[in-house]
């Protein structure tokens, strides 16, 4: 089944979606993570792609190095050879955290773990990457698996979109929804006609009393309950506290993938659910 397929069917559970891959018990945006994620059950997994000095896609998210390999250096001003002489910090880094025997992997190396296991969220820290980015992913059959995403708020960035060369990898929109300018939102993105959006919403209410809009519009709808400030009372924190007053009700309210810091935990909470 492809990414687009599986998104668009009306028979599936909410989605996870595993932030930076599973990385309680790995290092974040490592290939263990990526199989946590699987062996998890996960839906998706988002992964942080960035180049390095001589051109090789790579998964990072900071632009330093400090945090998850303790080197104060910026990630792409070395070469790929350079970077995977590394060792990463287990979890999510940071001083205190154990080096692993884990690397900082390529893109290609886990594009070659999620096909066929595992679909994947590509987030580039440079969308100037995008047909980059999309020539990988073809070039290693992975590209019905991923998704290219970008923010979608005017026309200016609709044209944008268009003129990368991303044919065959989906596309997923970026927006931010409020009562007064949901319908102009939903026509700016209706050009691109993206498969899922990653929302923002003023009140969960403009959500759900335009679920039939988002459904006209074939497009599923992504929120973060990351321990983000963009994420406002809709954290993982809150969430494990209480997952009916924040994971439930997003899912009441028409959200069908949420990303998440904790999938175990999320994934566990959708099965229950279903029983």
């Amino acid at each position: 089944m492809t990414y687009k397929d599986f998104i668009a069917s009306p028979a599936r559970a909410c989605a996870v979606v595993a932030h930076r891959g599973a990385w309680h018990g790995a290092p974040e945006n490592s290939l263990a993570a990526i199989e946590n994620a699987i062996a998890l059950g996960c839906e998706i997994v988002e992964l942080d792609i960035r180049k390095s000095a001589d051109g090789e896609l790579f998964l990072m998210h900071d632009d330093t190095l400090r945090r998850m390999a303790g080197i104060d250096r910026e990630a792409e001003s070395l070469t790929m050879a350079e970077l995977k002489a590394l060792t990463l910090r287990e979890d999510d880094g940071g001083e205190g955290r154990a080096m692993t025997d884990q690397r900082i992997p390529t893109l290609r190396q886990a594009l070659e773990v999620i096909r066929g296991r595992i679909f994947a969220d590509l987030d580039l820290k440079d969308r100037g990457l995008f047909p980059e980015v999309a020539a990988c992913a073809r070039a290693m059959d992975a590209h019905a698996s991923v998704d290219l995403k970008t923010k979608v708020h005017s026309r200016a960035e609709v044209a944008w979109v268009r003129a990368q060369k991303i044919d065959g990898v989906p596309f997923m929109g970026m927006a931010r929804f409020t009562a007064e300018g949901l319908r102009e939102e939903l026509g700016i993105l209706a050009e691109l006609s993206p498969f899922m959006c990653e929302i923002r919403f003023d009140s969960l209410e403009t959500i759900s009393l335009n679920r039939e809009a988002f459904m006209r519009a074939g497009m599923a709808l992504w929120v973060n309950t990351l321990d983000q400030p963009g994420s406002g009372e809709w954290t993982d924190s809150a969430a494990l506290a209480d997952p009916d007053a924040i994971w439930g009700r997003l899912i009441d309210a028409g959200i069908s993938v949420i990303q998440t810091d904790q999938p175990e935990a999320l994934k566990s909470y959708i099965r229950s659910r279903h029983l």
